[in-house]
């Protein structure tokens, strides 16, 4: 499963030792629909190298594909949610300071406007402007 939005939470790093050897664990909390009214937050976790090797900070833009997984302990059970991937999103690079925004849709109708469409100016004796 893939989801993508930002980290709001970096917890606690968990660590200890267990018979198989030395483990940690850290969770996040990441939001996603971030367009939506009521965005949604999941907490995940990385287990071992990977809490390193991804260095994940709050207020980033990811995208965490990850495995659920759920687990008996005393008669209750618990949600696992283990990222084995984090990408990075590529933030959009802002606009110079007066340059025009860039819609990337073409013009009304589908068809773009180009100059030998325009019907030709009538032309006026009257007045000495050019056009």
């Amino acid at each position: 499963m893939e989801i993508s939005g930002r980290i709001i939470a970096v917890l606690p790093l968990q660590s200890g030792t267990s018979a198989r050897g030395a483990w940690k664990k850290q969770e996040y909390v990441i939001e996603h629909e971030l367009d939506s009214q009521y965005p949604k937050k999941m907490c995940f976790n990385l287990w071992g190298d990977n809490v390193d090797k991804f260095n994940i900070q709050e207020g980033q833009m990811l995208t965490v594909s990850f495995d659920v997984d759920c687990r008996e302990y005393n008669g209750r059970w618990f949600n696992d949610i283990r990222a084995w991937r984090v990408t990075p999103q590529m933030q959009q690079a802002a606009a110079p300071e007066g340059a025009m925004p860039d819609f990337g849709g073409p013009v009304s109708g589908g068809v773009p406007f180009s100059a030998s469409d325009a019907p030709a100016p009538a032309a006026d004796t009257s007045s000495d402007l050019p056009f």
